[in-house]
């Protein structure tokens, strides 16, 4: 093999480079991006052409080549002042201002010698940079070897501008086995400026993207209720479809605790089991162990049986709250505990679940469906009828003792008569739900052991799409018009001898307007007589982009509910609208607005308005108001913001107000500094602690406070971005990309 075989070699050397990863320059201010390089893609895989000023050939066994020594092969070039090629020893040697280029990387060298038979290359004096990263170094000699590999004698390797080494590592030896997925450095010093912080007789690196066992970056934290974390993470590479990390963390508050991650894949199965263990917490006078598991895992039984398990258990009510969580956050009220088989066919879906769950906190407890199934058939008749069965079986239990139990079986065949055009949509559909309950422990309440309820539903849904030309601020658009209409009719039947299982109310936005369900579940069904009107418009652009949606609906109530659930005080809705706009390139506004026409008051609303100037550079605000949400008002206003002060500075903040109480429930802030190889951030953080108290009461007074500090060496170059979108999506409430339409 020829000089196309030195590419294979540096493809290698371009993952020498201490563990890196890839991302891209910032090219502004860091190393300047090599010109893309091109082979001969004339040539054959094992052709070398060269070409130069003057050549010679002596007694056809030498080749000697003077001035613009051009030499090329279909993965790499050559230039040099001066080449000799020897047929007899095989051998090619390059002198004068050698350049080598391939896809991967530049190498300047004073001397180039490739055996051309066996592939193997030395260059000695060399300096390169990389191409795929923002590297570059030095090295007194690199040998490269085709059954050997690559070595690299009295290396350097540095991100930073030259001029500008803030950091570097030198090396006396680096060398990479063909065929190995390790390479190994002898004697290897990290430098800060030109003092030695760190050094390392003997160490392996990866040189292969395949997975492979060792320490990831650690994580540092510091805050109230930890003190300072440190947690340090390694990855066991167990085998091809087996892994695991173990991390284990120290806090000054608390102690040490450890978490571990086990994850398996196999033809049909996959999963992942998490277990935290905290022994002795020294926050707690009693020194309480506390521990947190999950575990999900996802299966096909067969060609059309899936099967899910997601089972989750904690110690307390703040173990979330106190050492945080990957998988749950301290607003969160139940973990899951279910497990679900599920079949699929063309006309036939079958599922079975078991539903549970861990309560956090003094929350009511829910109902435990053990199990749940479900069974759901459609089959096209004559005409473009279809005909469907909704059914349900399902008991339900309750882990406190002296609730009422429920076996429950539902029973729904409908049939439905759906048309659907470019111009409108038109479905007629009359259905009867008849619903058997079987309850227990119901002494001393007014639930009936029995109960057969049958009720009969109509709906009729239309909407018309209408199109025209418009021009708005002087930009010509496509404008849409769709009017919805909806009546909807069920009858009534007394349901307060059934016990609620599954049942909540829902809220209504404008999708919800047209749902004709005021609950979840099957406990509670709502009778109606109503009409549901919605208007939607649109303006879409030349390239069929959506600009502008406005969208306003409201339901008309024909007569009272006689369900007392879901008796209401007016004869019409709130009126429900939504708003997405984007206001040129730069500015995006998203909205949705209940008003109720009974009292003009603003039942719900949530606003957000964005000015995003580049990625880096935006500034939102949010608003959010519940008039109503378990007997609380909710009123939140909330401002974030991300913008660079200068070319290495960059400032983040996050600020949210509780208005009806009139104080602040977090602010956040981050500061970075960053250059082309290497960064370090600055972020403090309060918010709303919420811990729960020993009867399970959530405290709204306590506060948590914190302070980290990040610094990275960028062994890739580049890597600011995302430093900043860790820092902007960071934190309790976190940032929200802006609405963006389409």
């Amino acid at each position: 093999m020829q000089i196309n075989r030195i590419n294979l070699s540096l493809l290698a050397l371009t993952v020498v480079l201490l563990n890196m990863q890839s991302a891209s320059a910032e090219t502004s201010r860091c190393l300047a991006p090599l010109p893309e390089f091109e082979a001969n893609a004339d040539l054959t895989e094992n052709q070398i052409q060269v070409k130069a000023k003057r050549a010679e050939i002596q007694q056809d066994t030498i080749a000697l080549f003077d001035g613009n020594v051009n030499i090329n092969n279909s993965k790499a070039q050559i230039t040099a002042d001066k080449a000799t090629i020897d047929k007899q020893k095989t051998e090619l040697n390059a002198t004068g201002d050698v350049n080598y280029r391939d896809k991967s990387m530049q190498v300047k060298s004073n001397e180039v010698n490739l055996n051309t038979d066996s592939g193997s290359l030395k260059m000695s004096g060399t300096t390169y940079q990389l191409t795929q990263f923002s590297g570059r170094g030095s090295a007194s000699e690199i040998d490269i070897d085709q059954a050997e590999g690559v070595t690299l004698s009295d290396v350097s390797y540095t991100t930073c501008p030259e001029g500008a080494e803030d950091w570097r590592i030198e090396a006396s030896s680096i060398s990479i086995e063909e065929g190995e997925l390790w390479g190994e450095s002898i004697n290897t010093v990290f430098y800060v400026k030109d003092i030695p912080v760190l050094y390392l007789p003997y160490f392996v690196f990866p040189i292969s993207d395949q997975r492979q066992s060792g320490f990831l970056f650690p994580e540092i934290s510091n805050s109230t209720s930890t003190g300072v974390s440190y947690e340090q993470p390694f990855y066991w590479n167990i085998a091809p479809n087996f892994d695991a990390t173990i991390s284990p963390r120290l806090m000054s508050n608390r102690g040490a605790q450890l978490k571990t991650e086990f994850r398996y894949l196999s033809e049909r199965h996959a999963g992942q089991v998490n277990l935290e263990y905290l022994p002795d917490d020294r926050e707690f006078i009693s020194n309480q162990d506390r521990y947190f598991y999950r575990y999900i895992h996802t299966g096909k039984l067969g060609e059309n049986w899936l099967m899910n398990l997601d089972f989750n258990g904690l110690s307390d009510d703040n173990y979330i709250v106190d050492l945080g969580s990957d998988y749950y956050n301290r607003a969160d009220t139940h973990l899951y505990r279910t497990f679900s088989l599920n079949y699929f066919a063309q006309n036939l879906d079958f599922s079975m679940s078991f539903r549970d769950f861990e309560i956090i906190g003094d929350h009511p407890t829910n109902y435990r469906a053990l199990p749940e199934m479900k069974l759901d058939y459609i089959n096209n008749l004559a005409a473009g009828i279809e005909f469907r069965i909704n059914s349900e079986l399902a008991f339900f239990d309750n882990q406190m003792e002296g609730l009422p139990k429920a076996t429950r079986f539902h029973f729904a065949p409908s049939l439905a008569l759906p048309l659907r055009s470019q111009w409108g949509e038109f479905l007629a559909e009359a259905t009867l739900l008849n619903t058997y309950y079987k309850q227990d422990n119901i002494e001393n309440t007014n639930l009936e052991e029995e109960v057969n309820r049958t009720l009969g539903q109509g709906r009729i849904f239309g909407a018309l799409f209408f199109e025209r030309q418009a021009n708005w601020f002087g930009e010509s658009m496509l404008q849409t018009l769709e009017p919805k209409i909806q009546y909807l009719y069920t009858s009534f039947k007394q349901q307060n001898m059934i016990g609620q299982y599954d049942t909540t109310r829902l809220l209504n936005n404008f999708n919800g307007l047209f749902r004709g369900q005021e609950f979840t579940g099957l406990d509670r069904i709502s009778d109606n007589n109503q009409v549901t009107v919605g208007l939607t418009t649109r303006l879409l652009d030349k390239n069929n982009r959506e600009q502008f949606k406005l969208s306003l609906g409201q339901i008309f109530y024909l007569q009272d509910n006689k369900l007392l659930a879901a008796t209401k005080d007016d004869d019409r809705s709130a009126l429900a609208s939504e708003l997405d706009w984007q206001i040129g390139s730069k500015w995006f506004t998203r909205s949705e607005l209940q008003l109720s026409t009974k009292t003009d008051k603003v039942e719900r609303s949530s606003v957000s308005f964005t000015y995003q100037l580049t990625e880096d550079k935006l500034v939102q605000l949010s608003h959010r108001f519940v008039r109503n949400l378990s007997g609380e008002m909710i009123d939140q206003f909330g401002v974030t913001a991300s913008w660079p002060m200068s070319r290495d500075w960059h400032w983040v903040g996050r600020w949210y107000k509780d208005l009806s109480s009139n104080r602040t429930i977090e602010s956040y802030a981050g500061l970075q500094y960053e250059s082309c190889c290497w960064s370090i951030s600055l972020i403090t953080q309060r918010h709303l602690s919420n811990r729960f108290d020993t009867i399970g009461q959530q405290s709204t007074e306590e506060f948590e406070s914190s302070i980290n500090l990040k610094f990275r060496f960028k062994f890739s170059g580049g890597e600011g971005r995302s430093g900043r979108r860790e820092m902007l999506e960071d934190g309790l409430f976190g940032y929200r990309q802006a609405y963006l339409i389409n």
